[in-house]
């Protein structure tokens, strides 16, 4: 990325009157500290109606109202990174899109 291109702007759309003002806030915090070199910023906006979005400069990655309720933080981390950084890696908690998880007891041995 040059510095001539913006960086990525996620857009946080919370409900006010379900007050979910303060998750909206600690999803924009775990963001910015985990992408503080890859994010351009961080926006709260205010909806009504039980409204809870994630966007990546205007995708949808994550719809509360599609039945999976609210992302855990390491999903969220991981929705983000594949659009904004999908070479860096997130430590232990890094799962690719797509990948699942293997239990010990179906891998094979040699």
């Amino acid at each position: 990325m040059s510095a001539d291109d913006p960086q990525p702007r996620v857009t946080i759309t919370y409900c006010t009157q379900c007050r979910w003002l303060l998750r909206a806030a600690w999803y924009a915090q775990e963001l910015l500290t985990t992408f503080h070199r890859e994010l351009g910023e961080v926006a709260l906006r205010p909806a009504t109606g039980g409204v809870f979005t994630v966007e990546v400069d205007g995708e949808t990655i994550w719809d509360r109202s599609d039945g999976r309720g609210f992302p855990e933080v390491t999903t969220l981390k991981q929705l983000v990174r594949d659009r904004v950084a999908p070479d860096r890696p997130l430590g232990h908690s890094d799962v690719r899109a797509g990948a699942r998880a293997v239990p010990d007891d179906d891998v094979p041995t040699v």
